[in-house]
């Protein structure tokens, strides 16, 4: 099978590196059948970014700290374990942010869009959905919309529900909200349209980030399902996402 393997630049991840690509060989990514991914899922998710459009499908192997997108590292039977594997597609959110400087910035997002104060003060934002307005000013240290398969990360820190894989619902989830106290949150179609306003941008300045690539001094980011884009994501199988989602609502 042809293997391209990828790794971060641990040691432990390096060391895999080199004992895989002895045993299984090594090709470039254009021309693997799957890519291995070494490393955590930060690891993880910026393999899936510089990737998608291949061909190949990434399984990860987990040699970092965090590793809920990964399967569990070992060199024996891997061609066994990735014959066997299923395979989640996934669609990220897009990303289009506005600066003062009137730039506009496109980025995909895995996991979440994260709309955060860059400065001592709390942010201010207006939020609307699919064109109508429906909370003309949050005030909050930030606000995020994830998706099913980043709905365990920082969405679930910041108090937002998992969402079943697959499912076609988004979070959008306040981080730690001030005004309005007592909003949890809403569930949205996986369609819709979420526009985040920032009000006194100068005085409140607000950053977005899309998988850790951030963009300041933002005036406004819209965030959709980028339906005609997919991420496909290769587990073990018996430990697939959908089953490590629901396992993690019961720990």
């Amino acid at each position: 099978m042809a293997i391209a393997f990828l790794a971060s630049n641990s040691p432990e991840a390096q060391g895999a590196l080199a004992e895989l690509t002895a045993r299984y060989g090594q090709v470039m990514p254009e021309d693997a059948k799957v890519i291995v991914a070494l490393g955590g899922d930060g690891f993880m998710l910026q393999t899936l970014h510089d990737y998608v459009g291949y061909d190949a499908p990434v399984y990860g192997m987990n040699c970092g700290t965090i590793g809920f997108l990964m399967n569990s590292y070992g060199a024996d039977t891997l061609i066994e374990r990735l014959d066997a594997a299923l395979v989640e597609v996934i669609n990220p959110l897009s990303m289009c942010a506005t600066t003062l400087s009137g730039t506009v910035i496109t980025e995909l997002a895995i996991n979440e869009v994260s709309i955060l104060r860059a400065g001592p003060q709390a942010a201010k934002l207006r939020v609307s959905v699919d064109g109508r307005e429906r909370l003309a000013q949050l005030i909050c240290d930030g606000a995020l919309l994830a998706t099913p398969a980043g709905s365990t990360a920082y969405n679930y820190s910041a108090h937002g529900p998992i969402l079943p894989i697959g499912s076609d619902v988004l979070a959008l989830t306040a981080i730690a909200p001030f005004r309005p106290r007592r909003w949890r949150g809403a569930l949205l179609r996986k369609t819709s349209v979420v526009r985040f306003d920032v009000i006194d941008p100068e005085k409140r300045p607000v950053m977005a980030d899309a998988d850790s690539r951030s963009v300041r001094d933002v005036i406004s980011v819209e965030v959709r399902s980028s339906s005609d884009v997919e991420y496909r994501i290769l587990f073990d199988a018996g430990h697939s996402l959908e089953e490590r989602m629901l396992g993690e609502q019961f720990e």
